[in-house]
């Protein structure tokens, strides 16, 4: 008798050290979208000035994970993007006009969990990617980020601190890092 996929990624899964959450093997269902230019949202130059220029790089406005899903798709982008920079919500339950700051933490964890693994798919072998988080989840990302593009893949934890940060002499331990950016590089698996 052979064994059924379901339990061949079992057996995976209990190989390896992996982040879980509730809600984890639920996968949202993404009907397939076509990104269509928009000539007035165009701002790059008017000519080229060397045949080195780049015209090519896109700014997207939209759903971010069907804007992903669409490059995945577009073998024109897929697997060759050099560097990646996302600045995903920091969960920190603050308010902010345009996206949800305050997910639940499994929530979060799922919707980070789909766009790590789009973005993994455009990368370059060679490329990177840049994440700025802060402490928040930033361990949780870590993990993730490692069980996606791997472990062995891992650069570095950059923190930096603003001048506007509160310095060590509070009554407390002061929060000062205002932003953790995990460095994560594609290697030849």
């Amino acid at each position: 008798m052979t064994d059924s996929p379901r339990q061949d990624t079992k057996r995976q899964r209990d190989l390896k050290l992996e982040l879980t959450w509730v809600g984890k093997d639920h996968r949202p269902r993404l009907e397939p979208r076509i990104l269509l230019e928009d000539p007035t949202r165009n701002y790059h130059a008017a000519a080229r000035v060397t045949e080195a220029d780049q015209f090519e790089n896109m700014l997207i406005f939209g759903d971010n994970l069907l804007a992903l899903q669409s490059l995945a798709t577009d073998p024109k982008v897929k697997g060759k993007v050099k560097c990646i920079f996302i600045d995903p919500p920091y969960n920190t339950g603050s308010a902010f006009e345009h996206y949800d700051d305050g997910m639940e933490h499994s929530l979060w964890l799922s919707m980070m969990r789909e766009r790590l693994e789009l973005l993994d798919e455009l990368l370059t072998e060679d490329g990177s990617l840049w994440i700025s988080l802060d402490d928040n989840e930033v361990h949780y990302l870590k993990v993730l980020c490692d069980e996606i593009i791997g472990r062995r893949n891992f650069l570095a934890n950059i923190v930096w601190q603003s001048k506007d940060t509160p310095g060590n002499n509070s009554s407390g331990i002061a929060q000062t890092p205002d932003g953790l950016t995990q460095s994560m590089r594609k290697r030849p698996r």
